[in-house]
């Protein structure tokens, strides 16, 4: 009898068959077993969901959805800002091209890269001499300007005759000392706390507002005392006699008017041409809109419009800086300016702004004491001229 037969009626099993089904046996289990681990790593799942969801129920909301690569510096600064917490600002290894920053044991100061891009956009966007003038970054307490304004002397010479010594050009120091300017808003901790508002953009705009109509008032009529000395401070002297240290000045030969369009023809050639190509018409609003109305002879506006949007407006040709920090039209005032202000007025100012917070001083409020310094001073007194609104 073969072995499958003997199989078949139960009398004896091949080692191949008893292997066999031992196998299955084997599978059937292993089965069982995976699907009993499958359903308990489903059930851990289910609950870690659940864990998850109920964390994420009682989480504030994110600043923002996107990240950058100031991602850091942006959280360590709004922690700061929120809490005070420096920890955050210690382990920064802030790039050397970014802004300063100095970290002290007080609480410590910082400059945030994005508050203070912020800041400069607004401060160059204002109605200020700032736009005009010729802006330099220092890194020391003062900027000097040597300004050689004299001749040098000449004559002409024979083939045999002796040759005269001339006169040798002298130079002239203008020291621009940067003087400090400060801001000084608050928050209350709640409002720092809720970190669904913009505490960056909040604290730039209330920084830039101040900063910037504190320097537009010193570029103009600052007296050089702890703040930058305007333009409109300097000595001014008729134009016919004017000299190096004063601003010349040329009257309306009216009172407190102009009179017609003869008086801004005049102020416009009583500067050199050579600073002409470059000048700009200073006024506040009050005076453009008398200047405004002025004709020529021939009935034509000395006024024109910008062809383009973003373009100043231009008076005989020369763009016009609406500068309210100007005076108004008045008997003896100097209302109107024009000139070559990138040559004759220097603004001279750190890069970087500092930031200290104070929780303690005004609870339950929490201030941000910022600074820069900036200083100006007119470096070319022939550049600037001025209109007096008076006889003489």
């Amino acid at each position: 009898m073969t072995t499958e037969t003997k199989a078949r009626t139960g009398e004896d099993v091949s080692p191949a068959a008893e292997m066999g089904e031992a196998l299955c046996g084997f599978l059937d289990e292993f089965k069982g077993f995976r699907a009993e681990i499958t359903t308990r790593f489903q059930q851990q799942e289910d609950k870690m969901t659940m864990i998850e969801r109920k964390s994420l129920t009682q989480a504030r909301p994110q600043l923002a959805g996107q990240t950058d690569m100031h991602a850091p510096h942006r959280k360590a600064f709004d922690a700061y800002l929120r809490s005070g917490d420096d920890d955050g600002l210690r382990g920064l290894d802030l790039e050397g091209k970014a802004l300063n920053t100095s970290v002290t044991a007080e609480g410590g100061y910082l400059v945030d890269p994005q508050t203070s891009e912020t800041i400069r956009s607004v401060l160059n966007s204002t109605a200020s001499i700032r736009a005009i003038a010729n802006v330099v970054a220092v890194e020391a307490t003062s900027f000097d300007v040597l300004v050689d304004h004299t001749e040098l002397g000449h004559g002409w010479a024979s083939e045999t005759g002796s040759v005269a010594e001339t006169d040798t050009p002298q130079i002239d120091r203008i020291a621009i000392p940067l003087h400090e300017l400060s801001a000084l808003p608050k928050a209350s901790q709640r409002l720092l706390d809720d970190s669904a508002f913009d505490v960056e953009g909040w604290l730039a705009a209330r920084i830039a507002d101040r900063f910037s109509r504190a320097e537009a008032a010193a570029f103009v009529s600052g007296d050089g005392v702890d703040k930058p000395r305007g333009f409109l401070s300097r000595p001014a002297v008729d134009n016919d006699v004017w000299t190096w240290g004063n601003l010349g000045y040329v009257p309306t030969g009216i009172d407190a008017d102009l009179g017609g369009p003869d008086p801004i023809v005049d102020l416009v050639y009583a500067l050199g041409a050579e600073y002409r190509a470059n000048a700009t018409f200073v006024m506040n609003s009050r005076t453009a809109g008398v200047v405004r109305k002025l004709k020529d002879v021939d009935g034509r506006f000395l006024w024109s419009d910008g062809l383009a949007a973003g373009e100043p407006a231009r008076l005989m040709g020369y763009p016009v800086l609406i500068a309210e920090d100007m005076p108004e039209i008045a008997s003896g005032a100097d209302a109107i300016a024009f000139g070559d202000f990138r040559a004759g007025y220097t603004v001279a100012e750190r890069p970087d702004l500092r930031i200290l917070r104070d929780p303690f001083s005004a609870k339950p409020h929490v201030l941000f004491y910022a600074t820069k310094r900036v200083g100006g001073d007119v470096s070319d007194f022939k550049a600037i001229k001025l209109l007096r609104f008076a006889v003489a």
